[in-house]
């Protein structure tokens, strides 16, 4: 017996609501979850929800070979999208942000590093240096003191400290040069 055309999404909307409880629901903690643990800074009930919204509006119910599998897949993308919105786009304008939330001009991720692997390395050419030799260079490149302060920090004259940077920049340079760095 067919029934009315009336009568249709009725039964759509109860076998919707049966499926939705048992295939759906269900996964909810493990999506919380999922969320929280990779997508921190998004609020997971909005996830959450726009995700459920996402899967009704597919009309895929009782199509789908695993539910939770494509279920987490929508939060996903969801996530991703609120994730990216967020960071792209700021209701605050940039003059009322605080200072700290500017960026200063200064350098960028790269060029930290670079000057990190710099000094890492130069660090690196001085601690093979002799004793004495390794102290001045320290104090003069990694600290920058002058020579006179050298100089009355070792107990040592201002002329010997300049023969020992003299030599350290000598040999920093030579180890700087065999690992194929620019001195």
């Amino acid at each position: 017996m067919d029934l009315p055309q009336s009568e249709t999404p009725r039964l759509d909307a109860v076998n919707q609501s049966k499926w939705f409880s048992e295939e759906v629901f269900p996964h909810e903690q493990a999506l919380r979850g999922y969320l929280r643990s990779h997508f921190p800074s998004v609020e997971t009930d909005d996830v959450v929800q726009a995700s459920y919204l996402k899967l009704i509006r597919s009309g895929t119910f009782g199509k789908i070979v695993s539910t939770k599998a494509y279920l987490f897949s929508i939060a996903r993308n969801t996530a991703l999208t609120l994730f990216h919105r967020h960071r792209i786009y700021s209701e605050t304008p940039v003059n009322e942000l605080p200072a700290w939330r500017v960026l200063d001009g200064g350098l960028n991720g790269a060029q930290a590093l670079a000057g990190r692997e710099r000094f890492e390395l130069m660090a690196a050419a001085i601690e093979q240096l002799p004793d004495r030799c390794g102290e001045v260079m320290s104090l003069a490149v990694l600290r920058g003191q002058a020579n006179a302060e050298i100089a009355q920090a070792l107990g040592l004259s201002e002329n010997t400290v300049r023969v020992h940077l003299a030599r350290g920049i000598k040999k920093c340079a030579d180890y700087l040069r065999e690992r194929g760095a620019r001195p």
